[in-house]
């Protein structure tokens, strides 16, 4: 992991897990405190900074992962590029940026801010919530994923009209919808109108 002043203090020297914090923001995405991440989503929720980034490649395809089945929160559902939660203190661009590298393996050839959208989504599987101000970005990807199995259990390259039939028959995450139809201006600036997103 990249070190920078948000980072230093989440890293652990011995390799033992420590507590995963997450910012707590009011309604207006000002930082109002912090709360562990599990406590965070437990009902209802406590309104909290996330991020989801969605990256595509030359020929305007969406890069979709299926989140890995040893995850707590929504395990094996398909969702978008990457989604996660800044560290305290540390921008949404910079922990989007981190979090791709760190589960996919690619770093964005490019990478916009996509604007923000505020939403509650409860997860029916786990019963955990998802009570988030989460802040938006597209971009580019030229290389090719290299997923952490802990985090990834699959990745797909799909068209607009693919991810339609995908969508149609597979488990998507809760809050993939939201993300997308909020980020759909930037990606159509971004993939052009042919690409039909």
């Amino acid at each position: 992991m990249p070190i920078t002043p948000a980072t230093a203090t989440h890293s652990s020297s011995n390799g033992t897990a420590e507590a995963i914090l997450l910012e707590l923001v009011d309604e207006d995405g000002v930082t109002i405190g912090t709360a562990e991440k599990l406590t965070a989503h437990q009902p209802p929720g406590q309104l909290h900074r996330a991020f989801s980034v969605f990256l595509f490649d030359e020929r305007g395809r969406l890069l979709l992962q299926q989140r890995a089945l040893g995850k707590y929160h929504s395990p094996g559902v398909w969702s978008n590029t990457c989604c996660g939660h800044p560290y305290p203190g540390e921008a949404p661009f910079a922990a989007a940026a981190r979090r791709t590298h760190e589960e996919l393996g690619v770093s964005p050839s490019l990478l916009a801010e996509a604007g923000t959208v505020r939403y509650n989504h409860p997860d029916p599987e786990s019963g955990l919530v998802e009570q988030e101000f989460n802040h938006l970005f597209v971009g580019m990807v030229q290389s090719t994923p290299r997923p952490d199995p802990e985090e990834v259990g699959a990745t797909a390259f799909v068209t607009a009209a693919e991810l339609a039939e995908r969508h149609a028959k597979d488990p998507f995450s809760a809050w993939f919808m939201t993300v997308l139809d909020a980020s759909r201006p930037a990606i159509r600036e971004l993939t052009g109108p042919a690409a039909g997103w």
